[in-house]
């Protein structure tokens, strides 16, 4: 330290000038007010294309004119020679450079940093009954959002529901409905042994997803992962609080076309600041499915599994997951669907306190996954609601 500062002050006097090359700013105390920190970003699209160009040395070997930022896409977020790498592959494979080549590459490195993971599978929204006014206020969001204006960009959505209604397959069907990668982004794989380790892992794994917009950011099982906020403090010196507030700030900061789905089953374990405006574009609350999304969703794992048309077994609040295993086991077992539904309980009956405490909670303050505007227990029911009387005095909240 003492030979490079004394270097650095002998250069202003013959025009020397020190250059350090490293992956991550670790610079000695007495040493940084010497130095100016240049961030090297990932390549943004025109780079990728300088660098396409440039490994394809023919013209037959690069794609079409609609077909090249379908490549430039899939190299988002790789560095320069991750990205050489993978136009070189697809040279040596199939002797011009395409998008499905990048993909894997792309995976395998995203595997590598361990922090997010690439969604790979082919889920479409006509695989998922129901949930028409989630799907239309998604795609219009994403598809009609002008260019060049990060003021404008689409936030994201907050999914509620008791377990089985669809989340998840919604998360995992967005990307491919809109031709965006799904990065699969989870809290506890960003906790890290050593001080500070967790929240550089945080910070690491944002900077992906910016690098690699426009693309889903999947958090599913959020209530999970942020759990131990409140009681970061005595549990984990604060680590969970510190790692909440940076991931907080990126939803409300980010300018960076990134759609953000979390998905949660205990909205009281979400701390209230999660869910405000601005981080969030809307916050849909997925009811078990009524009788006519219940007819699609056995329509599509029928035919999905390969059954015989046959009648039909009772599924009173049953959810989609419970349609699909009931037609899993009745394939695996050849047994018809009538028998197989006696080794299904639907977790509406497991857990019937807790699902009608979250859509108790969930009454007049999310918006309908089903049907247009607010969600309201009593038209998804199709019961009346008893409400206790309260009094008209305005002090009175």
């Amino acid at each position: 330290a003492q030979a490079i500062a004394r270097q650095v002050y002998l250069g202003k006097q013959n025009r020397t000038i020190l250059v350090i090359l490293s992956p991550v700013v670790q610079l000695p105390p007495e040493l940084e007010k010497l130095f100016v920190v240049i961030r090297h970003e990932l390549p943004d699209n025109s780079q990728l294309e300088e660098i396409a160009r440039g490994i394809a040395s023919e013209e037959s070997e690069l794609p079409s004119a609609d077909e090249l930022p379908r490549v430039l896409e899939s190299a988002a977020g790789l560095t320069r020679y991750e990205a050489e790498n993978a136009f070189s592959l697809s040279l040596v494979r199939h002797g011009c450079l395409r998008a499905d080549v990048v993909w894997d590459l792309k995976s395998q490195v995203l595997k590598k940093s361990g922090l997010v993971s690439l969604h790979s599978g082919l889920e479409q929204f006509d695989q998922l009954g129901g949930l028409a006014n989630l799907k239309a206020f998604c795609l219009r969001a994403m598809r009609r959002q002008p260019k060049q204006d990060a003021r404008l960009q689409p936030r994201g959505v907050l999914l509620l529901s008791p377990p089985g209604c669809g989340k998840s397959q919604f998360a995992k069907a967005l990307g491919n409905e809109t031709h965006r990668p799904t990065l699969t982004f989870d809290i506890g794989r960003q906790m890290g042994s050593l001080v500070g380790e967790s929240e550089r892992n945080v910070r690491q794994a944002l900077q992906i997803a910016d690098a690699m917009a426009p693309c889903v950011l999947f958090c599913d099982e959020i209530d999970k992962g942020l759990s131990g906020v409140s009681g970061s403090g005595t549990s984990d010196s604060g680590v969970s609080a510190r790692l909440f507030g940076h991931f907080l700030t990126w939803l409300s900061d980010h300018e960076s076309n990134v759609f953000v789905v979390a998905t949660a089953n205990d909205i009281s374990k979400l701390p209230p600041e999660f869910a405000r405006a601005e981080r969030f574009d809307s916050v849909f609350f997925i009811d078990l499915p009524n009788a006519d999304q219940r007819q699609v969703i056995w329509r599509i794992y029928v035919e999905q599994f390969g059954l015989d048309d046959q009648p039909l077994p009772n599924d009173d609040m049953w959810t989609g997951a419970e349609i699909r295993a009931c037609c899993r086991l009745a394939a695996l077992l050849d047994v018809p669907l009538v028998q197989a539904a006696n080794n299904i309980v639907p977790v509406a009956v497991t857990a019937r306190e807790s699902v009608e405490r979250l859509r108790n909670w969930a009454d007049g303050r999310c918006l309908s996954a089903d049907n247009t505007g607010v969600y309201h227990a009593s038209q998804s029911t199709g019961k009346s609601r008893v409400r206790r009387k309260l009094p008209r005095d305005p002090s009175v909240n």
